[in-house]
């Protein structure tokens, strides 16, 4: 059973950034994907970004020009970077690990951008 822990959220000005780590407890096959999922109060779960070996990383396009993703295969670690966030960033962010057939999550962290 994989176990993802993730870690970095916290309270933080518009304008600022963020760096969020998921590092799991087992092998992550860099062909497999890991990545960060966003909930938002009264919304549907949605992708903010994913990356896999051989493939462009898949950052939504809503924080495309402001997030970025990357992932250290030696340490079992992904990495979201947030920069110039913003209010509607405010959320619980699920790190997961897509080993087929299963999807494994993480407990979440919240990000709560407010002055």
């Amino acid at each position: 059973q994989v176990q993802l822990v993730e870690s970095g959220g916290g309270l933080v000005q518009p304008g600022g950034s963020l760096r969020l780590t998921c590092a799991a407890s087992e092998t992550i096959f860099a062909a497999n994907p890991m990545g960060w999922y966003r909930q938002a109060p009264g919304k549907q779960r949605e992708l903010v970004a994913s990356l896999r070996s051989g493939r462009d990383p898949n950052v939504a396009d809503s924080v495309q020009d402001r997030f970025s993703i990357s992932r250290d295969n030696a340490r079992n670690t992904v990495y979201l970077y947030m920069n110039n966030l913003k209010p509607e960033d405010t959320a619980v962010y699920y790190c997961y690990a897509r080993i087929a057939p299963t999807t494994y999550w993480g407990q979440g962290t919240q990000v709560t951008v407010s002055s």
